[in-house]
């Protein structure tokens, strides 16, 4: 008789809630790498062709997590390069028309599909109208960078959970690079990044112990200031269409001007404190909540942390402030994952959403 290998036993995680966005965001540091050693060249040589047009301006177009990639663009864009950007409303193109010169001026839409027909018929309309347009997917083949002059490839492979996760890292990072050959810069500051992201992602039993504490929060208000409010506006997102809590996001210097009265000691505060200039723009909007007692949970630096009701230590030491939103948001994706699992829910597919969403 031939002896036969046994077959193998079947995962007992195989049907479990929230595995394919658990797959997804451990496939980041990967993601990244490819990014930084494949990719790396091409955008560097479209930040090049762009850069010798001289752009006046610059516009960016998204919605959702990329809106919020966008965001990103926006403060490295005129922090590094001193660029005007605005963010544009889709609408006054494809609701009303409006038909702006936008000779010399760099257009930018992002999107990880590159299948929304507003993006697409606002990309081209732009174009027409004379702008230089580069669009910024995961996806070449797509209507959006079929009508774009310039295209950036994310490189972050099929993504089938509906939140976004290693494709929203993966277009920073894009950005972060296509910003930096704008300029003549190399982007070194990004190489520490995939270790980092590594890292972070083994740290999943330290977030299900905050997910545990956070769990039946009916409210949560996310403030940060700089690079890390695009940060601030993602982690909303991400608990929003995953656990349906109500996450409220706000720039630091907003949340004082009238909403910091509805924090109290009940609802947890989130706040993204950038290791730089960002989070010392913060200090005194951490100082008032916490003079008003608010449950404080801090993602950022152990001196901060150490100062909060709870928290996640980042490892931001040595690295550079506009690329640690790449790692502020990983531990925010965790926790949005985690707080819907404990709630009963599946994170792979929020009620009532579809992975591209159809706008016009």
């Amino acid at each position: 008789m031939t002896a036969t290998t046994p077959a193998p036993a079947p995962d007992p995680r195989h049907d479990a809630p929230g595995r394919i966005m658990a797959r997804e965001m451990a496939e980041q540091p990967a993601v990244l790498r490819r990014l930084l050693d494949e990719g790396a060249p091409a955008v560097r040589e479209v930040a090049g062709d762009i850069a010798a047009r001289k752009p006046r301006f610059v516009l960016l177009t998204a919605r959702g997590t990329s809106d919020n990639a966008a965001l990103y663009a926006k403060y490295l864009l005129e922090i590094r390069l001193g660029l005007p950007c605005g963010l544009t409303s889709m609408s006054t193109t494809t609701a009303y028309g409006a038909r702006p010169d936008l000779t010399d001026v760099l257009v930018i839409t992002v999107s990880q599909s590159g299948g929304s027909p507003d993006l697409v018929a606002s990309t081209r309309a732009a174009r027409e109208a004379g702008a230089i347009t580069l669009a910024v997917t995961n996806n070449p083949d797509s209507p959006l960078a079929g009508v774009s002059e310039y295209h950036v490839d994310i490189m972050a492979g099929p993504e089938k959970a509906l939140p976004a996760t290693k494709t929203y890292t993966a277009s920073l990072l894009a950005l972060y690079l296509f910003a930096e050959g704008l300029r003549g810069g190399d982007g070194g500051a990004a190489q520490v990044l995939p270790g980092l992201a590594e890292q972070l992602l083994g740290r999943q039993d330290e977030v299900r112990a905050l997910a545990a504490r956070y769990r039946f929060a009916e409210r949560m208000v996310i403030t940060s200031r700089g690079y890390g409010y695009p940060t601030a506006k993602e982690a909303a997102l991400k608990l929003m269409e995953t656990s349906y809590i109500p996450a409220l996001s706000y720039s630091g210097a907003d949340l004082l001007h009238g909403p910091l009265a509805m924090v109290d000691n009940v609802s947890p505060v989130i706040a993204v404190v950038t290791d730089g200039r960002g989070g010392e723009a913060l200090q005194p909007v951490l100082d008032r909540l916490r003079g008003r007692g608010a449950d404080l949970f801090v993602v950022g630096p152990r001196s901060q942390v150490e100062r909060a009701s709870a928290g996640f230590v980042l490892p931001t030491e040595g690295v550079a402030e506009e690329v640690q939103p790449i790692l502020e948001i990983i531990p925010l994706q965790l926790l949005a994952h985690e707080i819907t699992i404990a709630r009963g829910q599946d994170p792979d597919a929020p009620r009532a959403l579809a992975k591209v969403t159809e706008t016009h």
